[in-house]
């Protein structure tokens, strides 16, 4: 089995984790339920397809075993492979086949026997001395701890990695700097209780000197490390880690002006087509808008500043009344309005974004510029400040060119980010009170 391919199945489990935290884990086609336990001398002559908050294997299945849980611990037999998604994977038994695993805290026991691969991604993998893996391992994560034996190869990019156990083929790895530190807390220490620990692993590479590698050892580091005599049979060699911190190239002032204009020319162009867009579809809506923030320039721009606070309000609410409700219903073991108010809550957070973004970044800016080019027509007192499309293309012309202007490459840009900021708050403000004097109804006069 080739790296690629054995990369891509710990993406794929990566993902199916993924799904394991967002909604509870059902079944396809076999068991399921709160806990889910294969009895010690019970046989399955079959595939077993298991979706539950913890699953134990205590018997001997004889198929595939696919199990989507929060803790999923093997004691018993598995004649085939195991595909496993979990917040905890646990293997003390024996498979035949290959194990494909994701988790935060994944560990093969000391009597572990897999007869084919393990890929796996998640926090840490631990091999207790006493495991055997018959092929290959390939490990995608925070941190590993090999201290069992391996037939073949190991493939692993980690964070940290520690040898103790002995390796059959070539070790391939891709670790963190030892130096570097850890990244945070493990994550056992904010996840929901279990009764697995994660090993405490030192960062960087640390092959201990009972540890044997039969190949060659490749690793990733910034400098030589200090590597036992006698643990690699084959050749040692060392890689610089990639760096994608390259210095940009200095963009020269002709180059930051041609980009400038390019810049002018485009958000002119989208803005007019988006403002004739809008006049054509919703005409009374852009001039209503466009009214409002003619006549009450001050209140719009207070009310914009309300609008925008109130935007990353609402937001926070969403977000905080979905989480509390998705764990009100899975403590009352609601499994299904569970999912559907976290789906319901990413849905609206994310309308909510895409409106905002279309608000402040084209709708504001075209009844702004609507209602600056009336105004300047009707100063003029030329009849085109009631035409329908004119005075918004001029407004808009003039809104670009005057931000383009502060923004001028060869300046300092805050007085150009500042108006545009302000151009905003006007339109967010014209939109909250165009809302508003809609939701008030009108008294009704007695005739």
């Amino acid at each position: 089995m080739n790296h690629t391919r054995k990369f891509l199945s710990v993406f794929t489990l990566a993902a199916l984790l993924a799904l394991t935290f967002i909604t509870p884990a059902y079944a396809f086609d076999g068991r399921g339920g709160d806990k889910v336990v294969i009895e010690s001398g019970e046989v399955v002559n079959d595939d077993v397809y298991v979706g539950a908050q913890e699953f134990v294997l205590d018997g001997t299945v004889n198929g595939d075993l696919i199990v989507f849980a929060q803790t999923v611990t093997i004691n018993g037999k598995v004649d085939g492979d195991v595909m496993a998604a979990a917040q905890t994977v646990a293997v003390y038994g024996q498979v035949t086949g290959s194990i494909r695993m994701a988790g935060s805290i994944l560990q093969v026991g000391e009597k572990a026997s897999i007869g084919g691969d393990i890929v796996g991604a998640g926090y840490s993998l631990e091999g207790k001395q006493g495991s055997t893996v018959g092929q290959d391992l390939v490990f995608a994560g925070g941190q590993i701890l090999l201290a069992g034996d391996v037939g073949r190869n190991m493939q692993v990019a980690t964070g940290a990695f520690e040898l103790q156990g002995n390796v059959g083929g070539d070790v391939n790895a891709e670790v963190g700097e030892a130096d570097q530190g850890r990244a945070g807390p493990p994550p056992d220490l904010f996840m929901p209780h279990s009764n697995l620990q994660a090993p405490r692993v030192k960062p960087g590479l640390t092959i201990d000197p009972s540890a044997k590698i039969e190949g060659n050892l490749h690793y990733t580091q910034a400098k030589d490390l200090s590597i036992p005599a006698g643990v690699v049979s084959g050749k040692v060699t060392r890689s610089a880690p990639s760096s994608d911190r390259t210095a940009p190239r200095e963009e020269t002032s002709g180059e930051k002006i041609a980009k400038w204009g390019l810049n002018f020319v485009r958000t002119s162009i989208t803005l007019i087509l988006i403002g004739l867009l809008l006049l054509w579809l919703f005409p009374s809506f852009v001039r209503g808008l466009s009214e409002n923030l003619q006549a009450k320039p001050l209140p719009s721009l207070g009310w914009g500043a309300v609008a925008w606070a109130a935007f990353f309000v609402v937001v926070m609410l969403i977000i905080v009344i979905t989480a509390i409700a998705g764990l009100l219903f899975g403590v009352l073991t609601l499994g299904q309005l569970t999912g559907t108010v976290i789906w319901l809550g990413i849905l609206s957070v994310f309308g909510l974004v895409v409106g905002f973004v279309l608000v402040t970044t084209f709708v504001a800016k075209v009844v702004f510029g609507a209602a600056l080019g009336k105004w300047i027509f009707t100063q003029a007192n030329s009849p085109l400040a009631e035409h329908r499309y004119w005075p918004m293309i001029v407004g808009v012309l003039i809104t670009v060119a005057v931000i383009a202007l502060l923004s001028f490459p060869l300046f300092p840009g805050f007085f150009g980010w500042l108006l545009n900021f302000a151009i905003v708050l006007f339109g967010l403000g014209a939109l909250w009170l165009w809302g508003r004097e809609r939701m008030v109804k009108k008294p009704v006069v007695a005739p």
